[in-house]
C-alpha cells in the first residue's frame, strides 16, 4: 500500500498503516547514513525553506543535512533573525518567504497550531518541526523508528515517559504514535507537569496511568523516554533542581527497576545530572545517538515524500534512489493533505 501526503502537520490523524508506511520509507533511507558519499541528486533543483521561529540546534540542523544528502537547496530563517520580532504578522512573513518560490516549508514556532494555520495559507507542502505544545511530528516518528530497530516492533509496549509531560510535543507525538500500536503509558512527573486531563490524550483504547514515584513509574518499562527538564520552570520553593533529581532523576540504581533490556530515549538537549545521569546517558540501554542518525533517515524521507510524491512504485524508487541507482527520478503525482 502506497500513501501520498501533501503536509506533515501531526501523527494524531495518521492512521497506524500511514504510520507504518512512514517508518518504511525511512529505514529505505538509513543505508545512506553508512556510506561514504551521502549525496542524491533525488530533489536537485528543488529547495527547502527552514523557517524556525523558535529556537533550535538539532532539528534544524537534522532537516538542513536531509535536504543536502538529497540534493536540494536549503533557506534559513531562524528566530534571532525573524521579522516578527519588527512587528511582522506570522503570515506576511510566511508570504514573503513564499515568493521567493520554495518547494516546501518546514516550520518550528511556538504557537500550537501556527504550522495548520501556514499550511492552509499556502500551495507548497508544510513539515511541522514542532509546534508549541501541540506536536514534534519527525521526532515521534525517529522515534519510534529507533525503538524498531533496537527491538523489531514498536507492537504492544510499556512506555514511561518522565519529567515536565503538560508542555512537551515530544511526549505528545510519541503517544499518539505508539498508541496506535497496543502502547500502554506510564507518565511519571511532578504534579505540575503530569495533570488528570494527559490520561485522555491518547488514540482510543490506549491506556495512559499517571503516577508520582518514579520507582512505581519503572516497573516493567519497555521504553523510557527522559525529557528535557527546564530549569525555569522549576519555580521556588515548588520544586528545585537538587529536588528534582533526588525524586526524578533516571539514575542506573532506578533503571534496574525496568525490563532488562529497556531502551532509554532522550529528545535532547540533555541537561546530564539532572533528568538523567551520566552512566544511563551513556550506557548500552541508552539510544541517544541512534536517535540523532535516524532523526535524518526520517526527515529525508519526509522531503522526498512531500516534495516528489508517492508513486504507484513508490518504495522500489526509493529503494533504488537509496542504493545508489542512477537516472532514478520518482514520478510528481497529486497528492492529499493527510493531515487533514
Amino acid at each position: 500500500m502506497t500513501y501520498r501526503f501533501r503536509d506533515l502537520l501531526a501523527l494524531e490523524p495518521l492512521s497506524a498503516d500511514e504510520l507504518t508506511f512512514l517508518l518504511d520509507q525511512s529505514k529505505l533511507f538509513q543505508e545512506i547514513q553508512r556510506h561514504p558519499l551521502k549525496k542524491l541528486a533525488t530533489l536537485r533543483g528543488k529547495t527547502v525553506t527552514l523557517a524556525f521561529f523558535e529556537n533550535s540546534t538539532r532539528t534544524r540542523i537534522s532537516f538542513s543535512t536531509a535536504a543536502s544528502r538529497l540534493g536540494a537547496d536549503t533557506m534559513n530563517l531562524q528566530a534571532e533573525a525573524s521579522s516578527l520580532k519588527k512587528g511582522e504578522s506570522l503570515l506576511d512573513t510566511v508570504y514573503t518567504l513564499n515568493a521567493m518560490k520554495p518547494d516546501c516549508l518546514v516550520m518550528r514556532h511556538a504557537a500550537s497550531g501556527a504550522a495548520d494555520f501556514v499550511a492552509r495559507n499556502l500551495d507548497i507542502p508544510v513539515i511541522n518541526a514542532g509546534d508549541g505544545t501541540h506536536e514534534h511530528p519527525s521526532q515521534g516518528l525517529l522515534d519510534a523508528l529507533t525503538i524498531r530497530d533496537r527491538r523489531g516492533s514498536i507492537e504492544n509496549l510499556k512506555i514511561t515517559i518522565l519529567g515536565d509531560i503538560q508542555h512537551s510535543r515530544v511526549a505528545r507525538s510519541n503517544i499518539h504514535l505508539l498508541g496506535k500500536f497496543g502502547g500502554q503509558f506510564t507518565l511519571c512527573g511532578p504534579a505540575m507537569w503530569v495533570p488528570r486531563e494527559l490520561e485522555n490524550i491518547g488514540p482510543p483504547g490506549c491506556v495512559i496511568r499517571r503516577v508520582s514515584r518514579i520507582e512505581e513509574g519503572l516497573e516493567d518499562a519497555d521504553v523510557i523516554l527522559v525529557l528535557r527538564v527546564q530549569t525555569e520552570r522549576m519555580y521556588e520553593p515548588t520544586l528545585s533542581a537538587e529536588e528534582y533529581i533526588l525524586l526524578y532523576q533516571l539514575n542506573a540504581e532506578r533503571l534496574r527497576l525496568a525490563n532488562p533490556n529497556a531502551l532509554i530515549l532522550h529528545p535532547g538537549p540533555m541537561n546530564r545530572g539532572v533528568e538523567i545521569s551520566p552512566e544511563v546517558a551513556d550506557g548500552p540501554q541508552s539510544c541517544v545517538l541512534e536517535q540523532v542518525t535516524n532523526g535524518i533517515a526520517v526527515r529525508m524521507a519526509l522531503l522526498f515524500l512531500l516534495m516528489s510524491g508517492a508513486t504507484e512504485g513508490g518504495e522500489g524508487a526509493l529503494a533504488d534512489e537509496a542504493s545508489g541507482a542512477p537516472n532514478a527520478s520518482p514520478e510528481k503525482k497529486e497528492s492529499t493533505h493527510a493531515a487533514d
